[in-house]
Parts: C-alpha cells; structure tokens; sequence
C-alpha cells in the first residue's frame, strides 16, 4: 500500500513522463489506447483535471452542486505543455497534504474526499502517462507497488456507490451467483478476489480457489483490467474473466 507522500510523489513523477510522450508525439497524434483523443485532448483531460480537483481541496468544497465550472486552458504550443503539466500535477499534489480535510468525495464510499482525489489522480496521471507512451512508441514502466495501488483503486471505485449509480448498465453486467474470479501478482504479495453475487459484485485482499485466475506481473494487470492490453495469464474460465473486462470500461476509455 502507497503512502501518501510516495502517491504524491508519483503523481508529479508520471505527469512529467506523460508530458514528455506527449510532446514526443505531437499534439495530433492518434492514442492507439484511447482512440477517441488525439494527444492534444489527452494533455488538455488531465491537465485541466488536476487543476480541477486542486480547486475542490483547495477550497474544500463538500457539496457537489459547488464544484468549480471553469477549466484551465490548454496552452497554444505544445512547448509550453512539460510547464502547464507540471504545475497541474504538483499543485495537486500539494493540494493532497490534509488527508481528513472535508472534501466531496465523487466515489460516495467510506474514504475521505481528500483520499479518494489522491488515488484519482495517481490513477489519471499513470494511465494516461501510459497512453501518451503508447502514442509516441515511448516505454511506460510502471512500479509494481503504484500498480497494486491502482488495481485496489480501480476495483473500489467499480464497487462504490457511485458507479452504480452513474454505471448502472455496468453494475448490473457485475452481479452474478458466486462466480469467482482472482487477480494474483506475481511480483508482490498482492491479490484480489472478486466474488459476483445477486446484489452486486465485492471484492477482497486474499487469494484462493476461483473460476478464472489471471496472474502477471502487477503492471500487466492494471493494464490488463483499464482495458489498455489484451487479455493474458487467466488459468480456467477465460470467458468469465473477459465478460468483466467487457463490462467495466470508465466513461474515458
């Protein structure tokens, strides 16, 4: 589990990898994993969503017909991107010191607001960083540690309540009865067990028995899981595990 000066830390660290690739590849390129954006809308989305959610810290904001309405611009020139992005990313970043402070939390789940930004931020900044690589035929190592944070974010947002709410197409795809399915790194100690049941899907930190394992390297799973690699490692019920990748795209993939 990444503590808050390391996410932080790797916030800014991966926004200034992702402002490099873009840069590399030019503001019209196609993003081979995110076919709707060209670079220049990728740079533009997490850009102005850094400034974005620094404003809601910043001001804790706890009501969400309050949330801010004006967006950063996007410079003119992609020089002047490395600058623009690494101000986003670290005003963010220091905008994520008060891990309590009362802030909305969009997830609707048990996290302060606060905690629940840190993880949105970390997850923008190194899954994006890794389209914009795609983009500019560039490498995009990722930690294994940051990658087991995101696989835990990335299953607890699509269990929140808000997803449900906001996904319900998605929600329902999830529920199940009793199927299993288990995500195994296989460069750290970490696992996630997901059971499908009538009332929606759960998941937990553990490992067994399941209907479909898939194991990798936890790089390759968290981008196995947003959708940004194909399928690979799943040992038994292969369609099961592709049935939940099918059904848990976000509204940016």
């Amino acid at each position: 589990m990444l503590n808050a000066e390391t996410t932080r830390h790797a916030i800014v660290e991966h926004t200034r990898r992702l402002a490099a690739s873009a840069t590399a590849a030019g503001p019209g390129a196609a993003v081979p994993t995110a076919p709707a954006w060209t670079v220049a809308d990728l740079v533009r989305h997490v850009g102005q969503t850094q400034h974005w959610v620094a404003e809601i810290i910043e001001r804790r904001i706890t009501d969400p017909t309050r949330l801010p309405t004006e967006l950063a611009t996007l410079p003119a020139g992609p020089g002047e991107w490395p600058a623009w992005l690494a101000e986003s990313a670290q005003r963010v970043a220091d905008a994520c010191t008060d891990l309590d402070a009362p802030v909305f939390n969009a997830s609707g789940d048990e996290r302060s607001g606060v905690r629940f930004w840190l993880s949105s931020m970390l997850n923008e900044a190194v899954i994006h960083g890794f389209d914009a690589a795609t983009a500019a035929a560039r490498p995009a190592d990722i930690d294994a540690d940051v990658a087991a944070a995101l696989i835990t974010n990335h299953l607890t947002m699509l269990t929140s309540p808000t997803w449900a709410l906001q996904r319900p197409a998605s929600a329902e795809a999830l529920r199940g009865t009793g199927q299993t399915l288990l995500w195994r790194a296989a460069d750290t100690t970490d696992a996630w067990l997901i059971e499908r049941h009538p009332e929606g899907a759960t998941w937990r930190h553990e490992t067994g028995p399941a209907d479909v394992t898939v194991t990798g390297p936890a790089e390759s799973l968290l981008l196995t899981l947003t959708r940004r690699i194909p399928l690979t490692g799943a040992d038994g019920d292969v369609e099961l595990a592709q049935h939940w990748l099918d059904n848990t795209a976000h509204a940016s993939n």
